[in-house]
């Protein structure tokens, strides 16, 4: 029997799918003798997924507000352009506004 810390496969994420896993007479075994060490690992498990699950939502939310400020930085540009160009075609020489 092994005794290493070994991550589970993402097959047994809770106590019943690894039970479910096993053989009946493993599974009569488990049952009679149930070993907290087991839930341990599968609760481990579950917080490396989950801490693997937000690193992911934390680099897409940092890729999101990159690309958000890419774009208004754009949209300044745009607007300040437009704004200037608005503000030289009212103000021509010569005419004058009444």
């Amino acid at each position: 029997m092994s005794t290493s810390w070994e991550p589970l496969p993402s097959i047994y994420r809770s106590k019943q799918e690894f039970l479910a896993s096993l053989s009946p007479w493993r599974r009569l075994l488990q049952k009679l003798n149930w070993h907290p060490t087991i839930d341990i690992s599968v609760q481990q498990y579950a917080i490396e997924q989950r801490i693997l699950q937000m690193r992911k939502e934390d680099e897409q939310m940092r890729k999101e507000d990159e690309r958000l400020a890419e774009l208004n930085s754009k949209l300044d540009a745009i607007l300040f352009s437009s704004d200037t160009s608005s503000n030289q075609t009212r103000s021509t020489p010569g005419e004058c506004e009444t």
